[in-house]
């Protein structure tokens, strides 16, 4: 495992543990048109299209979504190396309110997710994660900035048919303030 390298993973069973979000929307929706994650090296990303793959394989399924990778701008590596048809990227970071999912390097299994699904990465300035979170917090919902990002990126990129999920990832108590 390493962070550093343009070949990044994570744990090898990591995204094993992420794949029961696949099977709770599921169960919830069925098959929603899209996914956006909050995404940082793409291991959450990767676990929630594994586990709709399989869905799709066990027959559960009709699809895998389309998973939609939601990075903060100042690095969106999976945003590059899609562009430019690599496995992995590694880019320069720039100042970002986004901590918790800023990254200088894209994982390939972020890469895989999104290419396998049909999706795409999208790339998240602050003021638009900023507006997302104040619009869960209209809603009800105390995120961290990062954890706004799902819901950013389908703002970012207009409606989809069918039902989308914009994955949130942690509580505004995490980063503890919050401005509207």
């Amino acid at each position: 495992m390493s962070s550093t390298t343009v070949t990044r993973t994570g744990h090898p069973f990591g995204s094993e543990g992420y794949k029961p979000i696949a099977y709770e929307i599921n169960a919830d929706l069925g098959t929603p048109e899209a996914v956006f994650v909050p995404t940082g090296y793409g291991e959450l990303l990767y676990g929630i299209w594994k586990g709709f793959d399989e869905l799709r394989r066990l027959g559960r399924a009709p699809r895998a979504p389309r998973m939609i990778a939601c990075e903060p701008a100042a690095a969106a590596p999976l945003v590059k190396a899609l562009r430019d048809d690599v496995p992995a990227a590694h880019v320069k970071v720039e100042a970002t309110a986004a901590g918790s999912i800023v990254s200088p390097v894209s994982g390939h299994r972020g890469v895989l997710a999104v290419r396998s699904s049909g999706g795409r990465a999208v790339a998240l300035t602050d003021p638009q994660l900023r507006a997302a979170q104040a619009e869960l917090a209209r809603a009800g919902l105390w995120t961290e900035l990062s954890s706004a990002a799902g819901l950013a990126g389908l703002r970012a990129l207009g409606p989809f048919e069918g039902p989308v999920v914009c994955v949130s990832t942690s509580s505004g108590l995490k980063d503890g303030h919050f401005q509207l």
